[in-house]
């Protein structure tokens, strides 16, 4: 029940909202989500950062740049968890 308690509560920040979807339609750099969000690489950083920290995106660092994508688990863990309240 933690893990779904725990991405639940680090998506409910609307800027990493929306940084999941940006990320659903595959990997971006920082500075390429920094400029779809209008935000500043600072601000994207420490929202990569909880995101990376909970599990629900991994980095590949590629030269200079570092690369972000999802992990599919932790969607498949709550994709179960939402699947449990279709009876109701």
């Amino acid at each position: 029940m933690g893990v779904k308690i725990t991405t639940l509560s680090v998506l409910a920040e609307p800027n990493r909202l929306h940084i999941v979807e940006l990320l659903r339609d595959g990997p971006l750099t920082v500075g390429e989500i920094a400029e779809r969000l209008g935000l500043h690489q600072p601000q994207v950083s420490k929202h990569l950062r909880v995101l990376s920290d909970s599990g629900l995106v991994e980095v590949h660092p590629s030269a200079n740049r570092r690369i972000y994508k999802l992990r599919p688990e932790p969607f498949d863990e709550l994709d179960a968890w939402v699947d449990s309240f279709r009876r109701l």
